[in-house]
């Protein structure tokens, strides 16, 4: 959802973009009854509010270690692997991304990541890749032209 990159103000405090396509994307998973959950090595306010402000509940903050994570939010929505679709961009990433049915990456994602996904996204990660990620989601759902023709 973001570029990657961490701003820091003169106080220290951590600063961070969004992209707005993202945001709603997200908001289109779950009215099409799609749960996000994000797992994410860092925590900050700002991210914490973002998805707050974006009503996503399943999500695990500061961990490195992904695929306890994933195995822990699999199992408390009751999905297995084969009904999973991931989205990451570096190392920590990997363990998840080669269980899930549909592993995508951004387009600068580490070429291990980039190898290891069966779409890549034209959006770069920060610039609507995680938008993205969701119509394709909604898509194979059935749901993406449903759910466009409320906006029409």
């Amino acid at each position: 959802m973001t570029d990657g990159g961490i701003l820091f103000s003169d106080e220290g405090e951590t600063l961070k973009r969004f992209h707005i396509l993202d945001g709603l994307g997200l908001k289109l998973l779950q009215r099409a009854g799609i749960t996000p959950v994000v797992i994410t090595g860092r925590d900050s306010r700002p991210l914490r509010r973002r998805l707050e402000a974006l009503g996503v509940q399943h999500v695990h903050y500061g961990t490195e270690e992904k695929l306890p994570a994933a195995q822990a939010s699999l199992a408390a929505l009751g999905f297995e692997w084969a009904q999973a679709a991931a989205m990451g961009d570096d190392w920590p990433d990997l363990p998840v991304l080669r269980r899930v049915a549909l592993p995508v990456a951004p387009p600068h994602a580490h070429i291990e990541v980039r190898a290891c996904a069966r779409h890549v996204t034209q959006a770069a990660a920060g610039q609507g890749a995680a938008r993205e990620f969701c119509d394709l989601l909604l898509v194979a759902s059935g749901q993406y032209a449903q759910l466009l023709e409320a906006y029409r």
